[in-house]
């Protein structure tokens, strides 16, 4: 497990109050005590602005600035179990840095997170906050993430934090035999659903999972 500062909270941010997460989280199907112990670890509050600080650990989805949100507590643990399946990983590509929460926790589990952001601010923010917090094994690109990050690849899991229509190619191409790819699929909120894929050596597996609601998979950078 990387190093990450044990930061801790006071009231609605406090140790108590992320232990209530990890209750719900339990209640909610999480089983993997490495997961739950790596949401433990990571003090969601520091990943939003003071205002919403107190709603960190709520069960929810929180804006983050530039049309963004961070992922609700839930989502981020059940993606993280789904995309490690009980194995070890040694590289992982997430494309989406957002505000670094997800980062964080994929950080605890695997040998090295490459992340993706396409939002300047947001990739700056995210890299200084996650260095503040002692976690030193990621690396993170400025950049479209329908692109994926080729010069690292292949990968043995990609995490994809905002739904595209259909699955793009490159991130297809960038993942190794036996790699896994959690990614949210669909035109808009409310329709899309979450889907599983495995590399085989012959081509890949698709599975879908459960309706999710994620902000659009957009091109370019800014």
């Amino acid at each position: 497990m990387k190093a990450l500062l044990q930061t801790e909270g006071i009231g609605m941010t406090s140790r108590r109050t992320r232990e209530r997460m990890i209750d719900r989280l339990v209640e909610q199907g999480i089983s993997s005590h490495k997961i739950l112990d790596a949401m433990r670890n990571v003090p969601r509050h520091l990943f939003m602005d003071d205002a919403l600080a107190s709603r960190a650990y709520e069960d929810t989805a929180l804006p983050i600035g530039y049309g963004q949100t961070i992922s609700q507590p839930y989502i981020v643990a059940k993606m993280t179990e789904l995309l490690l399946d009980h194995r070890h990983m040694k590289n992982v590509l997430e494309i989406g840095t957002g505000c670094g929460y997800q980062t964080a926790v994929l950080a605890q589990l695997v040998d090295h997170v490459y992340s993706v952001e396409r939002i300047e601010p947001l990739y700056k923010q995210a890299k200084n906050r996650l260095w503040d917090l002692q976690v030193r094994n990621v690396s993170y690109l400025h950049s479209d993430g329908g692109w994926g990050w080729p010069e690292k690849a292949p990968y043995d899991g990609i995490l994809v934090a905002a739904a595209p229509p259909e699955i793009p190619q490159a991130l297809l191409d960038q993942m190794a035999v036996g790699g896994i790819m959690l990614i949210p699929i669909g035109k808009e909120r409310g329709v899309q659903e979450l889907q599983r894929v495995i590399r085989t050596r012959t081509g890949y597996e698709i599975e879908s999972l459960e309706p999710v609601s994620f902000v659009p998979f957009l091109s370019g950078k800014k």
